[in-house]
């Protein structure tokens, strides 16, 4: 894997599932931004989140694309305070059922195993999992898009006053604060 995982994805997100959904980041501009374009970087996203799998084929990058836009938009809508869409929950639901990794403490790190048979539905299946944890867990209140112009990433606002407005002050909050610097 020759590509800097940092240059290529926004690894930022405290959230894993919303980590995930910023592989097609810049979604309110024009013209979102795809990170997923091949078998390979998705391979090289779930590698970064340690989640290992050894192969990815194109029905997987299929898979996990259509995962992330049913998070994405699931967590949307919450953070709009509407119902989501029933086929994006029965994805999510679907996904995190079909997975059969397993948790592990190793070395006083939280670990992921895949099974041999199904590495990436498995991978896939944490990422739902996490998702669900968080989109009908307590702090589903907390949900938000980010402000910052062009993004519309998701996050979960941890502020004491839940005011935070942007996914990420290094990447959202720092534009918006130059942007309004340029204008006066």
């Amino acid at each position: 894997m020759t590509e800097d995982v940092r240059r290529v994805f926004r690894m930022d997100n405290e959230v894993l599932a919303f980590r995930f959904t910023a592989t097609l980041s810049d979604r309110a501009a024009t013209v979102p931004r795809e990170r997923l374009t091949s078998s390979t970087r998705l391979k090289i996203w779930l590698h970064a989140t340690g989640l290992e799998v050894t192969d990815v084929s194109s029905a997987d990058l299929a898979d996990a694309v259509a995962l992330r836009e049913a998070i994405y938009h699931t967590g949307s809508a919450i953070a709009a305070g509407e119902p989501p869409d029933s086929k994006d929950v029965r994805t999510l639901n679907t996904v995190a059922a079909a997975g059969h990794a397993k948790a592990a403490l190793n070395h006083e790190r939280a670990e992921w195993h895949l099974t041999d048979a199904t590495p990436v539905g498995d991978a896939l299946g944490v990422l739902a999992t996490d998702a669900i944890r968080i989109l009908g867990g307590p702090d589903r209140g907390r949900i938000k898009n980010c402000e910052g112009p062009e993004c519309a990433g998701l996050y979960l606002d941890t502020s004491r006053g839940a005011n935070r407005r942007w996914c990420s002050m290094n990447t959202c909050g720092n534009k918006a604060k130059k942007s309004r610097l340029s204008v006066n």
